[in-house]
Parts: C-alpha cells; sequence; structure tokens
C-alpha cells in the first residue's frame, strides 16, 4: 500500500531524458488529469480513515452493547431470582399476615370477654357493696354507709370509663342526692317514749272495771265548824261526833243508790263481757305488743314497728276507757310516734339497684 507522501513525489519526477533529443511540452489537461486523481485519491484515504475511525467506533459500541446485553441478561437473572424471592417471601408474610390477623381477632375476642367479665364483676361488686350498706343503715339506723358506698361506687365507675355503665353512675348520683334530704330518726328517743307508754298501761282502766272506793273518787270531808247556836246540853266533841255520823249515813246511803245503776257507753260487746280477771291478760298483751313495736324500732323495721303500734293503738280504743286522762296520755304518745315513723321511713335505693341489674342483663 503506497503512503500518501509517496504520490507527490512521484508526481514531481522529471523524466529521464535522452540527451541530445528533444521532446514535446506537456499538455496541461495532463496536470488537471494529475491533480484530480491525487485529490480523489487524498478523499479515498480521508474517506477510508473515516469509514476505519466509524467501523472501529461501532465495534468499541457493539462490543459495549453485547457487554450491556450480557450485564442486563444477568442483572434479569437477578431480578428473576429477586421477585421469585419476594414473592416466596410475601407468601410468607401473606400467610404471616393471615395468621396474625386471626390471632389478632382472638385477641380482640379475648379483650371483649375479659372486659365484659371485669364489667360483671364490678357491677356484681357494687350490687353488693350497696346491699352491705343497705343492711349496716337498717342496723345503725343511720345514712352514712349508705353515702359511703355510693360516693365509693361513683368513684370506681368514673375510672372504669364504660360507657355502658353511665347510666347507672346517674342513678347513684340521684340517689345521693335523695339520701342527703333524708331526716336522721332519733332511735333513743323513740325507745324512750316506748318504754313511758309501757309503764302507763298497769295505771290504765278497762271499760268494765268496778267503781273507785270512796276513798278514791271522794275528796276527805273537812271537820264542820262549830256553831253558835249549838245546844247547850251538848259538847263540842259530842255534836262533832253526831255531825260526822249523820254525814256518813247520808253519803254511804247516796253511793249505794248510785251504785245500783250505772249508765256507761262502751263501743264494743267484747269490753263489756270481758270477766275481771282478764284484765291482768289484757294488759300483758298490750304491753307484748308495745315491746314487738320497741325491738322493730331497734332492728329499723318501721312498718313492723307501725303495725304493731297501730294494734295497740286499737286495744286500747277497744277495752280500755277513752275517757281517762291516763289512756288520753298513751294514745296522745302512740299516735305520736305513728307520725315520726311514717316521716323516716329507711331511703330506698331503688334506682341504683334496678340500673345494675339492666347493666348486668345487657352486659
Amino acid at each position: 500500500m503506497t503512503s500518501p507522501d509517496s504520490a507527490p513525489i512521484a508526481s514531481q519526477a522529471v523524466p529521464f531524458e535522452k540527451p541530445g533529443v528533444p521532446h514535446a511540452a506537456t499538455p496541461a489537461w495532463a496536470w488537471l488529469s494529475l491533480v484530480v486523481g491525487a485529490t480523489g485519491l487524498g478523499c479515498s484515504l480521508m474517506l477510508w480513515q473515516k469509514v476505519d475511525g466509524m467501523q472501529e467506533q461501532l465495534a468499541r459500541q457493539t462490543a459495549e452493547a453485547t457487554t450491556q446485553a450480557v450485564e442486563a441478561r444477568a442483572l434479569a437473572r437477578e431480578s428473576q431470582d429477586l421477585v421469585r424471592d419476594a414473592s416466596a417471601k410475601l407468601s410468607v408474610m401473606e400467610a404471616r399476615v393471615n395468621e396474625v390477623s386471626l390471632q389478632r381477632g382472638q385477641l380482640d375476642t379475648l379483650v371483649q370477654n375479659l372486659t365484659r367479665s371485669r364489667d360483671e364483676t364490678l357491677v356484681v361488686d357494687l350490687e353488693s357493696a350497696i346491699r352491705m350498706a343497705q343492711q349496716q343503715a337498717q342496723l345503725t339506723g343511720s345514712t352514712e354507709p349508705l353515702v359511703a358506698a355510693l360516693h365509693h361506687s361513683i368513684k370506681r365507675l368514673e375510672r372504669s370509663t364504660q360507657p355502658r355503665l353511665i347510666t347507672v353512675q346517674q342513678a347513684m348520683e340521684r340517689d345521693l342526692e335523695r339520701l342527703s334530704r333524708t331526716a336522721v330518726t332519733d332511735t333513743a328517743s323513740l325507745l324512750a317514749r316506748l318504754d313511758d307508754v309501757v309503764r302507763l298501761v298497769d295505771d290504765l282502766h278497762v271499760q268494765n272495771s268496778a267503781p273507785l272506793q270512796d276513798t278514791q273518787r271522794q275528796p276527805e270531808r273537812k271537820a264542820p265548824q262549830p256553831q253558835a247556836a249549838q245546844d247547850a246540853t251538848l259538847t263540842p266533841a259530842q255534836w262533832a261526833w253526831w255531825s260526822n255520823w249523820g254525814h256518813r249515813i247520808w253519803q254511804g246511803t247516796r253511793d249505794e243508790a248510785r251504785d245500783l245503776l250505772r249508765v256507761s257507753r262502751i263501743e264494743h260487746a267484747d269490753a263489756m263481757l270481758m270477766a275481771p280477771e282478764q284484765a291482768f291478760f289484757l294488759r300483758e298483751n298490750l304491753k307484748l305488743k308495745l315491746l314487738n313495736a320497741r325491738l322493730a324500732v331497734l332492728a329499723r323495721q318501721f312498718d313492723a314497728a307501725r303495725a304493731d303500734i297501730g294494734a295497740a293503738q286499737a286495744s286500747l280504743n277497744k277495752y280500755f276507757e277513752v275517757g281517762s286522762r291516763r289512756t288520753h296520755q298513751a294514745q296522745s304518745v302512740l299516735a305520736q310516734l305513728q307520725t315520726h315513723l311514717q316521716a323516716t321511713q329507711q331511703p330506698s335505693l331503688e334506682d341504683t339497684l334496678t340500673a345494675l341489674s339492666t347493666a348486668a342483663t345487657g352486659l
């Protein structure tokens, strides 16, 4: 292959001429053809070099593309492996998610059961505390056990923060407000007044009792004053004796005549037909009724106490003299006791107990 530098040297070579031999002049077109040929040869060389460079670049790019393709195939295989691994891991994760979801459902059910069990236990504890406080209030005659139990129960409900127990808390607050307006019963005063009536029973007179003796009914007669016109033959002592003797005879005769016929108003026939010796048992029966009322007051059973006092009042009206001062006094004391017992009934916690029962049913 001829180098590009050799062409101009060849074109510039002077042809050898024989000496002494004349030659003709070179035509212009030959020189033009030579220049065109040289130019074409230079262009061909330049094009060849450019094509050679392009081929090298193309080969280089092809090699790079091949390398990249190999790398891409390797990356694709790695990606496929990663996808397979990811798919396997995803399957495992889905299985675990399903397992966790199942465990979460079971845990939610367990939590709900525990919460429901805790609420049921709370409701049962509150109801037991309220009923125990009611018994203590009945025994002591004070509302302090009920007030303390309601305050403690309201605090426990506030800490529980359960919406379904709000109605129970509201019912307890209403009962607590009602208890704050309840009057306190003076048990000692009631018992003392019942004891006074019991002591008064022995002095009461039944309706068919015998008339009072002369020494009880009649005041002591005063001694007559000596008169100025006394008989001169009688001494003052003799005159006083004869005067008293005549008065005693007249008084005795009048009382005997009055006792022959005695008119009295008897409302019940049983009181008139009762034998005189039965008065003792009648008084003892009346005492038993009053003592039963006393025991009922001690036990805070006001309804039973009122019933016993009512029975005692009926016995007083039926068998004893209603017009007697002591009978009237006993009736007045018993009526006051009835009024006081009716005004001091044991407060009920119906709202609280009803709300607790409803809450226990709804849990």
